[in-house]
């Protein structure tokens, strides 16, 4: 293709210069004009075509409820997406990934190969270059944990990716999402569903993270403390981050609700009053937005170091101990967001008013196939409310 093009303007070029020498007619202009055209015509329609890449995804339709039923009954999920199918943003839709810093992020276009792709590997700690690839344009990371019980087809990380597709100017968040695998099946899965996955090492232990964790037994709690080591590292590579549950699901951005002063902003149980500020709340660590800088880097460690003198108790039990000691000390402000906005099973109180719910967490809730099943019903309903208030990006 290359070496025709090459021939065709060659030979448009020896007319010109043959007209110029002998001295050109208007016909024989004309003709010269023509001829380039269709050189170029040629040159253009013997590219090869580009391949698809599927973008948009608006308000779920009926038959997607039935997906989202099959995930309740531990059916066949949904066709897994292409690294490609993200949303590229609207307009008005820039500020929306911005929320956590004063500037305005502005997500690079989705390829269907990203660079470093080939890198994401367990056998690399390549975790500074996905976190690289992820960031908002204020250095803003969204993290999730799983592992291969909740990693399985049709289990919670199918409907948590769905619910970000599905929800009001969520999609587009998918492009700063690094899902954190701790098992090699989970990492394996992940690579099949999303463009950016980390394979977090157990570091030699013989601990088997890839089931379903009992609550308080020691391997969930072993996998709490990794799950705040981790964070504390992305907070010492310079990344502030988002960290959500993977048995939550997202109905809007929820970033917006994480006031720009805050260090550290964390979901509770349930939420009293109306003063964010006051730490007098059962801390939930579902949802948790922490600042990249040397004071939440200082609180973390010493938040770390309080857990190991304290066995037997999981993270969020050491912070509500200690979290206004350690806040005074490292000069934080720490607050706890609204259940209004992060919602929960925990707080049932509240009923589930869609007009404000950003996101819905499936805590207090025992077990895989009923928080499953109960968020599955609750996205369906959140679709049902914004189809019928016509919700659009």
């Amino acid at each position: 293709m290359d070496a025709l093009a090459l021939q065709l303007g060659a030979e448009a070029s020896r007319r010109s210069g043959r007209m110029a020498a002998l001295g050109c007619s208007r016909r024989d202009l004309l003709g010269f004009f023509l001829g380039a055209a269709a050189t170029a015509a040629c040159v253009v329609l013997l590219q090869p075509a580009a391949p698809p890449c599927s973008y948009g995804y608006g308000p779920v339709a009926p038959e997607d409820y039935q997906e989202l039923e099959a995930l309740g009954r531990n059916g066949t999920a949904h066709a897994a997406p292409s690294p490609c199918s993200l949303v590229t943003p609207a307009a008005g839709q820039h500020q929306e990934l911005a929320t956590l810093g004063n500037g305005t992020a502005h997500p690079e276009p989705c390829t269907t190969k990203p660079s470093g792709m080939a890198a994401a590997s367990p056998d690399d700690d390549n975790l500074p270059e996905l976190l690289r690839m992820a960031a908002m344009d204020d250095k803003t990371v969204i993290l999730t944990l799983t592992n291969e019980a909740f990693s399985a087809p049709g289990s919670l990380l199918d409907l948590f990716l769905h619910s970000f597709r599905a929800g009001v100017r969520t999609a587009p968040l998918l492009r700063h999402l690094v899902i954190v695998a701790a098992d090699a099946k989970a990492y394996e899965r992940c690579r099949r569903v999303h463009r950016l996955c980390y394979h977090l090492r157990a570091n030699g232990t013989a601990a088997d993270y890839s089931a379903e964790l009992p609550f308080m037994k020691r391997n969930y709690l072993d996998m709490m403390w990794r799950r705040n080591r981790f964070q504390a590292r992305v907070l010492a590579l310079g990344y502030s981050f988002v960290f959500t549950d993977v048995d939550i699901v997202w109905l809007r951005n929820p970033l917006l609700r994480v006031p720009v002063g805050a260090d550290l902003a964390m979901s509770c149980d349930k939420f009293y009053g109306d003063n964010p500020y006051d730490l007098d709340k059962k801390a939930n660590g579902g949802f948790v937005y922490a600042r990249a800088s040397a004071r939440t880097a200082a609180f973390y460690e010493a938040w770390y170091e309080a857990g190991r003198a304290r066995p037997g108790k999981n993270e969020q039990d050491v912070f509500d101990e200690l979290k206004r000691e350690l806040a005074a000390r490292h000069g934080v402000a720490a607050q706890f967001v609204d259940t209004a906005y992060l919602g929960g099973f925990c707080d049932r109180r509240k009923g589930r008013d869609f007009n404000k719910l950003c996101t819905y967490h499936g805590n207090c809730l025992v077990g895989m196939k009923t928080k499953l099943r109960k968020l599955t019903r609750v996205f369906a309903e959140w679709n049902k409310f914004r189809t019928k208030a016509k919700l659009t990006d």
